[in-house]
């Protein structure tokens, strides 16, 4: 008998979950993922995924794999009543993990893919990279098992297996742990996707990325027990009321295009939900920005398209009329130095930029500039204190003007002042995530504001 949905179980109701994570980053658990996710989809298994802490470019990959929008999940940024609300929903819900399973931000881990784990009750598969592996791999995932009780480690996926020899060395050895060995993916060329500096290339910019999923599809079919694999998801936690994040204006114009893709699919449901009208403008296609209160230019690459962005007439014409009629402009990371006088590229070609902000940013020998940045604002559009990331290689050559943010690093430490705000104009290389979690402090409002007009070296 099939039971009406009204009257199934509510665990049912509100899906399932489990955890794809590593050792270690670079073991494959990204392509993995994917392969999973649309082999699950081509089986017409409602799926959907989910991708652990502050990323922009996974989450395309898992929408176009599954079919489903992918939902950052963030244990440093967002409290658990946060992460229950992103997490609930219907079907099966694999979460990519990101760099190793208990790595996070110093100095104790916090925001580690486990505290998800922990967090929704759902148990971890492994990804085992095993290329150079033989016997030792039992004392590896016999460590993972064991380190954290509140973390279940349920199976193993070994991946870059070299021939048929090495995978029953592999699982002679595991076979005591009683860890079930999910798949055993050999190692072939193919699999790899392209990166660049801030990691994968954009799911839009592969004209094969179906054709592709679709290998890596047929890949995990023929490799990876999958009726197993989803037996091993455990029911999501019932969603929780979390507070969520006020949108910056009533109507906001959002730049989305290749160049201007980071925006973060929950931060728009908040400010939907709140009643924010949302349009969609794209620089690159040299569109003006419709008429709202403010224009939000969030973080891409526009580094790689800044010969289209100076060129784009039409655009620029529009953002000075926006301007000119006292509307106000936000930009994070890319949008932020789109807002600049200039930008240098990577080859040493500058490009005259909006001149909506004094600033000068640079390719030219990149410097990283990494980590979660807790934040306070003293100008724009934000009234309460923030959880954001930073993450580029860009580099001030100077900037002028009244600091956007007072900011703090993930453990606390203050970090020079951040952005830059004229008025209704500001901007800075901090990617909002969401408000600051009730047990974190804000930094001072007031520290470090003698760094105004500082050069970058």
């Amino acid at each position: 008998m099939t039971e009406h949905p009204s009257t199934a179980p509510a665990a049912a109701r509100r899906g399932r979950g489990l955890l794809i994570a590593a050792p270690a980053s670079g073991s494959g658990k990204t392509t993995l993922t994917l392969g999973i996710l649309r082999a699950l989809a081509r089986r017409d298994v409602p799926v959907r995924g989910a991708k652990s802490g502050p990323d922009y470019i996974d989450p395309r990959f898992h929408a176009a794999a599954s079919g489903s929008e992918c939902r950052n999940l963030d244990p440093w940024s967002m409290p658990p009543e946060r992460i229950r609300a992103l997490a609930a929903g219907p079907g099966l819900l694999v979460i990519e993990g990101a760099m190793g399973l208990f790595d996070g931000a110093p100095p104790a881990g916090r925001g580690a893919s486990a505290e998800l784990a922990r967090i929704l009750g759902v148990p971890v598969v492994l990804v085992i990279d095993a290329a150079r592996m033989g016997h030792s791999v039992a004392a590896l995932v016999r460590g993972f098992v064991a380190h954290d009780p509140g973390v279940r480690v349920a199976g193993v996926i070994l991946n870059k297996v070299g021939s048929s020899r090495h995978e029953r060395m592999l699982r002679h050895a595991l076979a005591p742990l009683g860890i079930p060995v999910l798949g055993v993916v050999l190692r072939q060329d193919g699999l790899a996707h392209p990166a660049r500096h801030l990691g994968l290339v954009q799911a839009e910019e592969r004209a094969d990325l179906e054709l592709w999923l679709d290998e890596v599809a047929a890949i995990v079919e023929e490799a990876v027990d999958l009726a197993a694999l989803a037996r091993l998801a455990a029911p999501l936690p019932p969603p929780a009321e979390a507070p969520t994040l006020p949108p910056p204006a009533a109507h906001i114009a959002l730049a989305a295009d290749q160049a201007f893709g980071f925006a973060y699919p929950h931060l728009l449901d908040d400010w939907h939900r709140a009643g924010a009208a949302i349009r969609l403008f794209s620089p690159l296609a040299n569109e003006p920005p419709p008429e709202a209160d403010l224009v939000y230019l969030p973080g891409g690459y526009p580094e790689l398209h800044a010969g289209q962005i100076a060129a784009a007439e039409t655009f620029r014409r529009g953002m000075a009329h926006h301007v000119a009629r006292g509307g106000a402009v936000y930009g994070e990371c890319g949008g932020f130095m789109v807002m600049g006088d200039g930008l240098i590229d990577g080859e040493g070609h500058r490009h005259a930029m909006l001149g909506l902000l004094p600033l000068e940013t640079s390719f030219e020998n990149p410097r990283l500039h990494l980590g979660y940045r807790r934040l306070a604002p003293l100008a724009g559009p934000w009234t309460m204190p923030l959880a954001g990331h930073e993450f580029h290689y860009a580099r001030t050559l100077w900037q002028k003007g009244t600091p956007l943010f007072s900011a703090a690093d993930a453990e606390g430490r203050p970090l020079p002042p951040a952005g830059i705000a004229r008025g209704v104009i500001s901007g800075s290389f901090m990617h909002v995530i969401d408000r600051l979690p009730p047990d974190l402090e804000p930094p001072s409002r007031t520290s470090s504001l003698h760094q105004e007009g500082r050069a970058e070296a």
